[in-house]
């Protein structure tokens, strides 16, 4: 027994001193071929007072005067910058690069965050302050926002709200009745689930009673067990993303950028503090493509062919209803819920291309021909 209990002490302190090697807590810098590191460039984590409380982010590029792009990242409220970190999106080529964290959430976590600050109206504003931030740090009359999954339910108002601080909107995985693409989802599974006679993920899925009421819903979006099926389905963050643990909880523990204190925040955030706000429950039900019927910058809407955590389908059909002064739909055919790490080289071609010279060339569709808008925007839910 003392022998037993050696080992695992041992084990345990192996693994600490094993992570607290692996979160010196700062980005690397960006260098050239001879190790140094190059001139112009920046790469730094930092926290400003946002909204009335200390926020932190990733600011990264190659070269400090080129445009400046703001990733809003989705959970929401749980960061993604570790995927930039594992993946080589070569985005700092392009642009100066704001990751920034969302209050409450990863770096933004703290016990003076409280649970009735977390709405998206707050969160729209923290976007908009952050935003103003860069524009006056970096000397720039507007920026781009790229906004990924439940970032887009705070980047769409922010850029109604506020159009003349923006050159345009990037939504990767944007939301519109978020409410719908899960039940779309739940009833794919389940015939995957049925026709595979997978009896094990069938029990699963009928513990949330074929989502017949607005709690079997919700219980469902908020669980793990959507997560996880959705992943082993190719349907969830990539197609070839397979498993939570493997591919997002270890990834986490062994991104340098944080500390080990802020890998633990941003975990504890994740499980203890996020689920006491009401952000999902406000993101399930909102119909965002009835509340922003209009859009005064050009947008581009990224999309997975795969993509059924956020329904592509359900994107398409706000794009095709949506008015703005220029817009362009982009489907990606090799990929889920996250494009721009699973086809980089397609994302940066459009951002080059297309979005940072205001056309729309790469859309997926004729632009002579109007596209049909399925349902009614201005209808209710």
């Amino acid at each position: 027994m003392i022998f037993i209990l050696l080992s695992f002490f041992g084990l345990l302190v192996s693994l600490l001193v094993y992570l607290a090697i692996v979160s010196p807590g700062k980005p690397d810098a960006f260098r050239d071929e001879n190790g140094e590191i190059i001139v112009g460039s920046i790469s730094e984590k930092i926290f400003v007072p946002i909204g009335g409380v200390k926020q932190g982010m990733f600011i990264r590029g190659k070269k400090i005067d080129k445009p400046v792009l703001l990733f809003l990242h989705g959970g929401p409220g749980f960061p993604n910058y570790f995927l930039f970190d594992k993946f080589n999106t070569e985005l700092e080529d392009f642009f100066t690069v704001c990751y920034w964290e969302q209050r409450g959430g990863g770096l933004s976590y703290a016990p003076k965050v409280s649970i009735e600050s977390m709405t998206l109206n707050q969160l729209t504003n923290d976007a908009i302050e952050v935003t103003n931030y860069l524009r006056e740090r970096f000397a720039k009359e507007k920026i781009y926002i790229l906004a990924w999954s439940g970032g887009t339910t705070i980047a769409l108002p922010a850029v109604s709200k506020a159009p003349e601080l923006f050159h345009a909107y990037i939504a990767m995985g944007q939301l519109t009745k978020q409410w719908e693409s899960e039940k779309i989802a739940y009833d794919f599974m389940l015939k995957q689930f049925t026709e595979s006679n997978n009896e094990s993920s069938i029990k699963k899925l009928k513990k949330f009673n074929n989502l017949e009421t607005e709690a079997d819903l919700i219980s469902f979006y908020n669980s793990s067990t959507r997560d996880n099926l959705m992943h082993e389905q190719g349907i969830g963050t990539m197609r070839s993303m397979k498993s939570v643990f493997k591919d997002i909880f270890l990834p986490v523990w062994t991104c340098r950028a944080y500390t080990l204190r802020e890998k633990y925040n941003i975990w504890k955030s994740k499980i203890f503090f996020l689920p006491k706000t009401n952000l999902k429950n406000e993101t399930l039900t909102t119909d965002f493509s009835k509340a922003y019927p209009e859009i005064d910058i050009p947008i581009y809407f990224i999309s997975g062919k795969y993509d059924l955590t956020v329904n592509v389908d359900l994107s398409k059909d706000y794009y095709n209803c949506v008015n703005a002064p220029l817009k362009g739909f982009y489907t990606f055919e090799n990929s889920a819920h996250g494009p721009l790490f699973e086809e980089p080289k397609k994302m940066l071609k459009i951002l080059t291309e297309d979005v940072l010279k205001g056309k729309n060339k790469l859309a997926d569709f004729d632009k002579s021909v109007p596209q049909p808008c399925k349902y009614n925007i201005n209808a209710g839910k």
